[in-house]
């Protein structure tokens, strides 16, 4: 065989060998882990800067993501994975990351252009929604809030009422926003009112719990007497869904009362918030429970020492709750601190002397939290006793002090952002013999 044929056919037989290097283009090997660990945040309306959704939204940062990803600067993931692991875990691999470089090294190559994913992308984000598929409620204010542009903050309440043609099971819950960037955070309660004599309607619609408004609460209590779920959303946290077989049943009739922080704008800004609610055919057999330890929740005044962080003073303080519930299994672990948040711990202690680990953040960033979602159940036995650990950094040595110089500070559940939190709220359901062995299957 000539040596010009034999070389032809050793090319030829490198094409079929394994491991061949493959030339990376955006649509085949790009946008899969862009769609998968930057857009959840990096799309309109949410509290990243700018959209990363098509091949020009990314094409023109590639420097920028570059540096970004190999410094693992982004995309943003502050728990500690030798402490315990998440399903919801965003942070690349180093595959992940060499595809990118590998593909801004290259020149940014499109490869043949599949637009499927964007569109699929684009309708769920018409329809207000980071989940798989577009809502089958969606529970919003009755008019759009307008945060004034003076730089104060604001804790706002909207009263949503709901009458559905009949009860429904959930599978997914999520709050809504046409401009995150305003809010420091919002919670939801949903509250049955199934008695027809109570008017859901002729009472007010909003509340400023920070404002002259606030006696006008109590308008509201009658529709208090149960409360059927609670949730919220942080800056940088992933949606609430449930493992097959598990979630909670949404009310025939009732209301959402939905408190949203406004942080300080410069200038005003329109707010039109709620909650998109999933539902599913198949029966719940499990159903999930919600609780909140800490500031604004059981066990607020037992914060060890009582919570006051003077002045340019670093300082730790501890909670310890025990469970006085039967055995259950937690499906995620929720921790919450605001800006002098240094460290977060919380972990559980048997009567047998086991440690029980649920979440450590090392190095907390306001700006960046997340509700971590288990891959395992872990177990939480009636008797054991919860310990939260928080440190915080009241110096000037902290960047995200919202005082300059230092002031004293407090934690006295109001839930402004520039006093603080020590919060862990646990989502959950009662053990069952088999958990030992489950993995959960996240919808």
């Amino acid at each position: 065989m000539p040596n010009s044929l034999r070389f032809l056919f050793f090319c030829s037989l490198l094409g079929y060998l394994p491991g061949r290097a493959q030339s990376v283009t955006f649509y085949q090997h790009v946008q899969p882990i862009v769609h998968a660990n930057c857009t959840p945040c990096h799309r309109p309306g949410e509290a990243a800067p700018f959209s990363l959704i098509t091949y020009d939204d990314v094409a023109k940062r590639a420097k920028f993501i570059k540096k970004v990803v190999s410094s693992r600067y982004m995309p943003p993931w502050k728990a500690d994975d030798h402490y315990n692991s998440f399903a919801n875990k965003r942070s690349l691999s180093e595959q992940d990351i060499h595809t990118l470089v590998t593909w801004i090294d290259a020149g940014v190559p499109k490869g043949k252009v599949k637009l499927e994913a964007e569109k699929a992308l684009t309708e769920r984000l018409n329809a207000g929604t980071a989940y798989k598929r577009k809502p089958d409620l969606t529970l919003r204010m009755k008019e759009a809030f307008v945060q004034k542009g003076d730089t104060k903050e604001r804790f706002v309440m909207f009263k949503i009422p709901f009458e559905l043609a009949q009860r429904a099971n959930v599978e997914a819950i999520e709050f809504t926003s046409n401009n995150k960037k305003v809010i420091h955070h919002a919670n939801y309660a949903i509250h049955p009112v199934e008695d027809a004599a109570i008017d859901l309607y002729n009472t007010v619609d909003m509340v400023d719990l920070s404002g002259t408004s606030q006696a006008d609460y109590y308008q509201w209590v009658k529709y208090k007497k149960e409360m059927t779920y609670y949730g919220g959303w942080i800056p940088g946290a992933s949606l609430e869904t449930y493992p097959t077989d598990m979630g909670w049943e949404m009310p025939k009739r009732g209301i959402v009362l939905l408190t949203v922080h406004f942080g300080p704008s410069s200038q005003d800004a329109e707010s039109i918030n709620g909650v998109n609610i999933f539902f599913k055919s198949t029966p719940i057999k499990r159903k999930v429970k919600v609780i909140s330890l800490g500031s604004g929740g059981i066990g607020e005044k037992d914060i060890t020492p009582p919570f006051m962080l003077f002045a340019n003073e670093v300082k730790t303080f501890t909670l310890r709750i025990g469970n006085n519930q039967p055995d259950v299994s937690l499906l995620y672990a929720w921790p919450h601190m605001h800006q002098l948040g240094k460290e977060f711990k919380a972990y559980a202690t048997t009567a047998a002397g086991d440690t029980i680990r649920l979440v450590h953040v090392s190095e907390w960033d306001f700006r960046w939290q997340e509700i971590y979602r288990y891959r395992k159940p872990v177990l939480l036995p009636r008797g054991a006793v919860v310990h939260v650990e928080g440190t915080y950094d009241n110096t000037a040595n902290n960047p995200m002090n919202p005082n300059d110089p230092p002031q004293m500070v407090l934690s006295e559940g109001n839930m402004r952002s520039d006093q603080e939190m020590l919060t862990l709220m646990l989502m959950y359901v009662v053990r069952e013999e088999n958990d030992d062995t489950l993995t959960y299957d996240w919808q």
